[in-house]
């Protein structure tokens, strides 16, 4: 299980996470507010904004259909390196996967999937449902990021531009830390060959280890080496990205 560190607990910016989550059904997002609550929390945001916002941050970043980043690091840290090696994925790949059940039959189209993506046999993709996705997009563009992890906390996450040694950094503001948001529901792994292309495979993949519990580790897949992944969920982009 993922470690638990202290969950910051922003008041002011949960409401903001309440006005602008999507409040729709996606990827690992199962449920849908009650219309009641979810109107309560709308207008409680906008009164919050109101009085303590100031206005250049009421424009600082437009709302999004939900995007889901593929992170790496420390669940405790709040900034840290690496981040050229987060992916991103900018329509839900869920609703696009294909079951492990229906491998041979997306191996009989060549690896196109019904959702016209590209199986690469040397670099896949399994969530927590037991559906192989699409990759991800590498690396996540520099910018000032709205995430959440549709739990408690929502923030500003800032992927700052590569420097001299071909790092991107990282850091979240409001003392939020990877945790905080990470949403918990959606596992995602990365498997690729530990040997020859032919080792790894989701035919071997353990079918009966699927659906994966809420912050759980990703089952190993014989011949594989596996990579977890943190997913969080970006439903805001800075104006000025």
């Amino acid at each position: 299980m993922m470690p638990d560190p202290r969950i910051s607990k922003n008041k002011a910016f949960s409401l903001q996470a309440a006005a602008l989550s999507p409040l729709r059904r996606s990827w690992c997002f199962k449920s849908r507010l009650p219309t009641a609550i979810a109107g309560m929390f709308l207008m409680m945001a906008a009164v919050w904004q109101s009085v303590h916002a100031r206005e250049e941050e009421l424009t600082k970043f437009k709302r999004i259909p939900t995007q889901f980043i593929a992170a790496l690091g420390d669940p405790g840290a709040t900034s840290g390196g690496g981040a050229q090696s987060w992916g991103l994925w900018r329509v839900d790949p869920g609703p696009r996967g294909v079951w492990l059940k229906n491998y041979d039959q997306l191996k009989a189209a060549d690896g196109v999937a019904p959702a016209n993506w590209k199986f690469d046999s040397a670099d896949w993709w399994l969530d927590e449902n037991g559906l192989i996705m699409e990759k991800p997009d590498f690396a996540v563009p520099p910018g000032k990021y709205l995430v959440t992890g549709n739990r408690e906390v929502v923030t500003v996450l800032t992927i700052h531009p590569e420097n001299a040694d071909g790092v991107n950094r990282w850091e979240l503001a409001d003392g939020a830390n990877l945790y905080d948001v990470t949403h918990l529901a959606c596992r995602s792994a990365r498997y690729t060959p530990a040997a020859d292309e032919t080792s790894c495979s989701p035919a071997k993949a353990p079918k009966s280890e699927f659906r994966v519990a809420p912050g759980a580790m990703m089952p190993p897949v014989e011949g594989c080496n596996k990579q977890d992944y943190s997913v969080l969920f970006v439903i805001g982009v800075a104006v000025e990205n």
